[in-house]
């Protein structure tokens, strides 16, 4: 039997007061303290084995338990609180809830700034991303409707949604790829940094410089947001349309 905690009679808190050796029948009395672990229930022992078996990947675990992302994240929350793991939380890192009732999206829209927004809305408001290296970023509506933030993108103001209309531009225009470029290493205009790369597309088209400014490099987080919503496959170096987004164009 699982070690239960709990008294079935009187629901009080059960101790371990003897260890027996199978092999030789030597016993030890005392207070034993069973882990946090025991004190978990059947349902939180299996998402932990799921959890632990998908390498914290939450989006395998959702397809291997049949859950939506926000009943994952909160049987995860549930079993951090249960392990007593989570951190005491502050007024700073807590990330306010924003109504969403009276957002208007459009479904049916093919542009990647609906179609982004749509789907954070029915995310909650919330979503974590994975860049093509595997890291994770967590990706925040905001309140205005109009904007989304990341704290990888510590830019003011937010970036809105239509930047993604740009970056999707600028690929059906060049056949549906575009290299991603890096603006961390080369001003507007220079080699890695052209207008017809998705960082000097945002450069220009979205932010306004000009040619031979320094720009920001949002591409990894923005290039992550875009595959999670079903628009592009985010490659080493460049972005192609899926064919399903290509086929709705």
């Amino acid at each position: 039997m699982k070690l239960i905690t709990q008294c079935p009679a009187c629901k009080g808190r059960l101790q371990i007061r003897t260890l027996q050796c199978p092999d030789c029948g030597m016993e030890l009395k005392n207070n034993f303290e069973p882990s946090p672990f025991d004190t978990l229930d059947e349902k939180e022992t299996e998402f932990l084995v799921c959890f632990l078996k998908c390498q914290g990947n939450l989006s395998q675990l959702q397809e291997e338990l049949k859950l939506s992302y926000p009943a994952a994240k909160k049987r995860l929350s549930s079993l951090l609180n249960s392990l007593k793991l989570l951190p005491n939380k502050t007024d700073d890192d807590q990330k306010e809830k924003i109504d969403m009732e009276n957002w208007i999206t459009d479904p049916i829209s093919t542009r990647a700034s609906e179609i982004v927004k749509t789907k954070l809305k029915a995310a909650g408001g919330h979503a974590v991303v994975r860049s093509v290296k595997g890291n994770q970023y967590e990706v925040f509506a905001e309140a205005d409707g109009k904007s989304f933030s990341c704290s990888a993108l510590p830019i003011k103001p937010n970036y809105t949604y239509e930047v993604f209309d740009v970056i999707v531009d600028l690929l059906v225009s060049q056949g549906g790829k575009a290299r991603k470029g890096l603006g961390r290493k080369a001003k507007l205009g220079e080699p890695e940094c052209e207008e017809t790369t998705v960082v000097g597309a945002i450069g220009k088209v979205y932010s306004g410089h000009k040619v031979g400014d320094w720009v920001f490099d949002p591409v990894f987080v923005l290039s992550a947001v875009l595959e999670w919503a079903g628009i592009v496959h985010n490659e080493r170096g460049y972005l192609e349309l899926t064919a399903e987004y290509a086929a709705r164009l």
